[in-house]
């Protein structure tokens, strides 16, 4: 009963970091289970959606729950992960020290500071805005209006929960540049400037999990993530849309 215990705590330990850091479920599923095999249960239960965890050592014993209120973009603390269960998987870890390592990493702050976000962020807008045809004059308004917009969406994403206002609100910083750029004439095409610059705040990697999820059957989390994405979606959209409609 102890070993089960502790199994369990590892492996919603894991399935917790996996799926703060924006992992598929199937994939978290699928490293519950890959670990809780490798220390002796025959039969694990796992269960994930964007926003729970549900995990059982068989289908008669106790279910254990745990809810997931923060979600963001971490990929290495899912590779992490994913290398630690293949050691778990090859027996190089003993069961303690695999909860050791989890919950240190669990501490861990995100790979990249909200600086260097900031700046890959504004200079891949440039760089979209470029790739989408627009003319070389537009990439530095471009990148400044991406690079702030951002950086209006990490400060408002701190203040307020909800994500939407946050992402409404940096769409939003966006168009006002992108229109102010063009009225002064920094800027050239407005469209352009505007595609490139909310590219950032695309959930890209939202559709993909989304899409992945529906494939593989987990229809409850395909559906949720690709409402997510939705709504991230829409707004970028309404952000646009007002600044556009007062213009």
């Amino acid at each position: 009963m102890e070993n089960h215990n502790l199994v369990t705590k590892v492996c919603m330990q894991a399935g917790k970091i996996m799926l703060e850091s924006s992992a598929e479920t199937y994939r978290v599923e699928d490293t519950m289970n890959r670990i809780a095999r490798a220390y002796g249960v025959n039969n694990p239960q796992s269960y994930a959606t964007p926003t729970a965890i549900n995990f059982s050592v068989d289908i008669a014993e106790a279910s254990n729950m745990m809810r997931i209120e923060k979600r963001t973009t971490d990929l290495n603390k899912i590779a992490e992960v994913n290398a630690l269960s293949r050691r778990i998987a090859a027996g190089e870890i003993a069961i303690e020290d695999a909860l050791t390592i989890l919950k240190k990493l669990d501490r861990e702050k995100i790979l990249y500071s909200s600086t260097m976000l900031v700046l890959v962020a504004a200079i891949s807008s440039g760089c979209f805005t470029i790739m989408f045809g627009g003319p070389w004059i537009d990439f530095l308004p471009a990148l400044l209006a991406g690079g702030i917009g951002f950086l209006g969406f990490i400060l408002f994403d701190k203040l307020v929960e909800i994500r939407f206002i946050s992402e409404f609100v940096a769409a939003f910083i966006i168009g006002i540049l992108a229109v102010l750029f063009v009225v002064i004439g920094f800027g050239n095409e407005l469209d352009k400037i505007i595609i490139g610059a909310v590219m950032p705040l695309v959930p890209g990697l939202h559709i993909t999990n989304a899409v992945r999820d529906l494939l593989a059957g987990h229809l409850v989390a395909g559906l949720s993530k690709g409402v997510e994405a939705l709504l991230t979606a829409f707004a970028i959209g309404a952000g646009i849309a007002v600044v556009l409609a007062f213009t």
